[in-house]
């Protein structure tokens, strides 16, 4: 970890700003994160207001889910390139400029268009900020920042439903918008003071735009085709068509990053054990997080006949339980290492996900996810911390880009399962299909915890890690 020992890196770690840096940061954070679960509640009042069909509401949601996980290697790497600061403030600006077209929307074009600016802005903003992050931060600091950051990431999205409910069921829709507007004001000048000059990457790099356009059409085609697939089938020839153009693109990037000079990633960083591991506990995490929440919700409003603003207070104590299972696991994962954090919090999220399986009632799905929610926050820290370990300096950016991506491919699969195997519930009055993707979700959780015990990696080369970085 040469690249995490520098004496440049000593100097960096005893900023004094760097818990005001993280505040500040996480609070854009938290407002991307949000922005995924916080319109899922205000969608039928969008489609009654502007008179949207249907399919064309799942877009409100796909369009920046799309965006967002299809442009984060691009915003990972001109990050590297171009300095983490550049890079923060201007994908702040964008998101923040969409946030009020999009509130100001009156039709579906203006609407799925201010999305599609806000994903682009948030592709930009959340891999530089958890770069600064990863290079502000060393040792035990740095599990205390990742568990923070990691209990936004969870707590966000269970929030996010709480405040959609709060401020649909006041204001109205557009304030789910609306909101991000003066924070992020405040949020953009406060970073603008506080954010370090950071040394961009070498003159003679330049941005590798063939292979951004390639791994982000790659991306996005594969977040399609999961994001279709609960309506069109799993193995029909529209998903797996495209899933399969998805898997030529891929392979094109892969050669092109062989060949040219300035490539956007060096691609064997994915083959070291940390990364790989970290992608899988991510990309499973965010799977499991966004699929308890799409049936909890579904299963309370529809099922339940439960308003917006009641469903979103009954994810009160999953959000609080996301960030207590986060800070627990910030506060272990220095002594322990992450495989015994992964193997737990996906344990947890197993017994969690299990509860409303076996018990149909609205207590058992609120206690379930809530405990799921305390296992998936633990896996979010386990994640980021394994991932994040051991990557150079200049390579923090590309690193939070591919941790990121995996987070939305994640969230992309978890809504794809559930609404598929769940999809007679959701059109219906029976509880069968809620009782079934529970029934997944347990079975994917303990399955991922045994897994767990394999691919990440043991305690004793963290310990190292951790030692090194002091």
């Amino acid at each position: 970890m040469s690249g995490e020992t520098s004496g440049g890196h000593q100097t960096t770690a005893a900023d004094p700003r760097r818990w005001r840096l993280l505040t500040l940061l996480g609070v854009a954070q938290f407002m991307l994160i949000l922005d995924v679960t916080v319109v899922a509640i205000a969608l039928p009042h969008i489609g009654e207001d502007l008179g949207l069909a249907r399919d064309t509401l799942t877009w409100v949601v796909s369009a920046y889910t799309l965006m967002f996980g299809g442009l984060m290697l691009l915003g990972g790497r001109a990050a590297d390139l171009f300095g983490s600061r550049r890079i923060v403030l201007t994908g702040l600006v964008v998101f923040v400029a969409a946030s009020l077209v999009t509130g100001l929307a009156n039709g579906a074009e203006m609407l799925i268009g201010g999305r599609i600016a806000q994903g682009i802005g948030a592709a930009l903003l959340s891999p530089a900020a958890l770069s600064v992050v990863t290079k502000t931060f060393q040792g035990e600091e740095r599990n205390k920042a990742l568990g923070i950051w990691s209990a936004l990431g969870g707590g966000g999205a269970a929030i996010g439903v709480l405040l959609g409910g709060v401020l649909t069921a006041g204001p109205g829709w557009q304030w789910v918008f609306y909101i991000n507007v003066p924070i992020g004001v405040v949020v953009l000048i406060a970073l603008s003071r506080t954010l370090p000059a950071d040394q961009p990457g070498p003159s003679t790099a330049r941005l590798d735009f063939p292979g951004a356009l390639l791994v982000t059409a790659g991306t996005g085609t594969a977040i399609y085709a999961l994001i279709n697939a609960g309506d069109r089938g799993w193995l029909s020839v529209a998903t797996l068509g495209t899933l399969a153009v998805a898997a030529v693109l891929y392979a094109g990037f892969v050669a092109l990053q062989r060949v040219v000079a300035s490539p956007l990633m060096d691609v064997r960083i994915l083959t070291r054990r940390p990364v790989a591991a970290g992608t899988f506990l991510i990309l499973v995490a965010t799977a499991l997080m966004i699929a308890v929440f799409f049936l909890g919700s579904f299963y309370l409003q529809h099922l339940k006949g439960y308003g917006a603003l009641r469903t979103g207070l009954l994810f009160l104590p999953v959000a609080l339980a996301t960030i207590v299972g986060a800070q627990s696991a910030a506060q272990v994962i220095g002594r322990t290492g992450p495989r015994p954090v992964a193997l737990i919090g996906l344990a947890i999220a197993a017994i969690g996900t299990a509860l409303p399986a076996f018990w149909d009632s609205s207590v058992t799905v609120v206690v379930g996810i809530s405990v799921a929610a305390a296992g998936i926050g633990a896996s979010f820290v386990a994640a980021s911390t394994t991932a994040l370990s051991q990557v150079a300096h200049h390579e923090a950016g590309l690193a939070s880009g591919i941790l990121s991506t995996f987070h939305e491919f994640g969230a992309a699969l978890g809504v794809a399962a559930v609404s598929s195997i769940a999809a007679a519930s959701i059109a219906g009055t029976s509880s069968t299909g809620f009782t079934r993707g529970f029934t997944f979700a347990a079975i994917t959780a303990a399955a991922s915890a045994v897994l767990a015990l394999f691919v990440v990696p043991a305690a004793k080369p963290m310990a190292n890690a951790l030692r090194h970085a002091h």
